[in-house]
């Protein structure tokens, strides 16, 4: 799946809870159906953000992981 981003956000390094609140201030910043990758190296980064788009009605659309880094492409719904 080829998702462009509209906007990167780089979270290698941080621990829970800032990849998340990061990631809500860069998606208040974007358009409806805009685009934010989320690079993260936190493992439980990945049960957050599907926790976190569940609960606010963003939409993941995919989430990879790769060489210890792991990306969410989430797209703003609201």
């Amino acid at each position: 799946m080829d998702i462009k981003a509209d906007q990167v956000l780089d979270c290698s390094g941080l621990s829970c809870p800032m990849p998340i609140i990061k990631t809500k201030k860069a998606i208040d910043a974007l358009q409806i159906g805009q685009v934010l990758e989320m690079i993260a190296t936190d493992p439980g980064s990945k049960s957050d953000m599907d926790a976190w788009t569940k609960k606010t009605g963003h939409q993941l659309l995919d989430s990879q992981e790769a060489g210890g880094k792991f990306m969410f492409f989430i797209q703003k719904a609201k």
